[in-house]
């Protein structure tokens, strides 16, 4: 079965649980593990901007890479990590930064 996941804070996964979205709140020990579930039972993955800039160095370019399930960083509802810059990243991807 495919289905929606979002994996973050406690909060956050309230609310999403509220839209009928499986939600995981991992600690950093388990996020790995939750990750690599999910990542072979969703259709797509919302993944929090504070667990994102936890994994390792180049995997979470290598999930969104990926077609299948669409991973997807999703803002922190206080503060927290800052989103990536889709804009900067699109320009210098498609040659057109100075």
């Amino acid at each position: 079965m495919s289905y929606p996941v979002y994996i973050g804070d406690e909060a956050s996964a309230a609310g999403y649980r509220l839209a009928g979205i499986r939600v995981y709140s991992p600690g950093d020990a388990v996020l790995a593990e939750t990750l690599r579930s999910a990542v072979a039972e969703a259709s797509l993955i919302m993944l929090s901007a504070r667990l994102a800039s936890r994994l390792p160095a180049g995997e979470l370019q290598r999930l969104q890479a990926g077609l299948d399930p669409l991973v997807v960083v999703v803002p922190d509802p206080v503060g927290g990590t800052p989103l990536p810059d889709l804009a900067t990243r699109l320009r210098r991807e498609l040659g057109m930064l100075e």
